[in-house]
């Protein structure tokens, strides 16, 4: 649902209702989009109140029960385990200010939000928000290569972006050319302690979990520390480029 056709969205009788909702929208700091996870006992009235409060947002994905099954517990502990989830997926930056808590309930209800909570992670995912998916390492045969002075890392082309893999050594040295923006997602995830440093000597740094970045290029200036064509830059261990294996076929 676009932010500016909330008008239209308030016509709709279904979003007064308890649910869990999702705000997407794009972030400068670190090139993930941003999400903010919560839960409402009125879906409607609690973007009304995000739309005056935040301006981040640019989409919402509202979550209810077509049988209005949904109670207040139960949202609090979807809530709760969907940020958790999210935050392991590691595939947005979540912007909530406080981790939500959960809720003491039972074990067979436990079980029957769980089954919930599959269905719901489909359905954002279709929606073509993989808020939940996991990124995973690709066999051997299909990782891709950047390399530069001090520089290396490994990656995987998906349709969200490129992950780039844990390990990966970026150079530190930042040519003119770079680009501000660059150097401030840089910044913000030395600052997350995503980008750590051995010590004041060393001429990279390491990327100390998958990162996904929105495109192949941004990707390889991050790694390379220069301005950089990502599609011609990330090559298969034989020589192949990105843009060969995706462009040219």
């Amino acid at each position: 649902m676009m932010h500016y056709h909330l008008d239209e969205a308030m016509k709709r009788e279904e979003l007064s209702s308890v649910a869990v909702y999702f705000l997407v929208g794009p972030t400068e700091e670190d090139g993930k989009l941003s999400l903010y996870i919560g839960e409402a006992e009125d879906g409607l009235k609690r973007l009304q109140q995000h739309n005056r409060a935040k301006d981040f947002w640019t989409h919402a994905i509202v979550v209810r029960s077509k049988t209005h099954y949904f109670t207040k517990t139960h949202i609090k502990y979807l809530e709760s385990f969907c940020y958790k989830e999210a935050k392991k997926a590691g595939r947005f930056d979540l912007v909530n200010t406080n981790i939500p808590t959960e809720p003491h309930i039972s074990e067979p209800l436990i079980a029957d939000l769980l089954d919930n909570y599959e269905t719901m992670k489909i359905l954002v995912s279709t929606l073509g928000y993989p808020i939940f998916d996991k990124i995973r390492k690709p066999p051997s045969k299909d990782v891709l290569v950047c390399v530069g002075k001090d520089a290396s890392g490994e990656g995987r082309y998906t349709e969200d972006g490129l992950v780039v893999f844990a390990g990966a050594k970026c150079r530190v040295a930042e040519a003119k050319g770079m680009g501000v923006g660059y150097k401030k997602i840089r910044q913000t995830l030395a600052e997350k302690g995503i980008l750590t440093v051995v010590d004041e000597t060393s001429p990279y740094y390491t990327l100390t979990t998958d990162y996904l970045f929105n495109s192949p290029s941004a990707a390889a200036v991050f790694i390379l520390g220069r301005s950089a064509n990502g599609w011609t830059e990330w090559k298969t261990k034989e020589g192949r480029t990105l843009d060969e294996l995706k462009r040219k076929i």
